[in-house]
């Protein structure tokens, strides 16, 4: 269902972004890395957070790490991610597969700034094993996402 509703989405909103299925899983960043052929910062990884009452999705390049304090300030409250179920649940998309397209529940999207450090991204595609490969900008607008700097500076 999850890998369907993308594939939806993308007929209906950029027909020309063909899904990548690969027989290798690709649900962490590493593994994602060693499937596409790329370095693992060109992972888009999407993050399910509760922050407060809200969900949000946040999309990150792969090697980033969430700072706390700029979430709480940019976001308005300190974030914790969602156990499986509730990504599941209201995302559409298991664990290792979550992306930002083909939502079972309508979520707020942002994009981090750390994302732009490249022309092109892969992030999941609703499975363990798809992917897409896409321009940061494009993903935004796609998801209607805001861009937002809420991880740590890299090393």
């Amino acid at each position: 269902m999850s890998l369907e509703s993308v594939r939806a989405f993308f007929a209906e909103r950029a027909p020309e972004i063909a899904i990548i299925e690969t027989p290798e899983s690709s649900a962490t960043v590493v593994l994602a890395a060693a499937a596409h052929g790329v370095e693992p910062a060109r992972i888009a990884k999407t993050l399910s957070l509760r922050i407060g009452e809200r969900v949000v999705l946040v999309v990150a390049r792969g090697d980033a790490r969430l700072d706390n304090r700029k979430v709480k300030t940019v976001l308005g409250g300190k974030p914790r991610m969602l156990d499986a179920e509730e990504v599941v649940a209201l995302t559409g998309h298991p664990v290792g597969g979550v992306c930002p397209f083909g939502l079972a529940t309508p979520l707020q999207v942002y994009c981090d700034i750390s994302l732009k450090a490249f022309d092109e991204v892969v992030p999941a595609a609703g499975s363990t094993q798809s992917a897409v490969r896409i321009a940061p900008d494009r993903m935004a607008a796609l998801t209607s996402a805001e861009w937002v700097d809420v991880c740590q500076d890299p090393v």
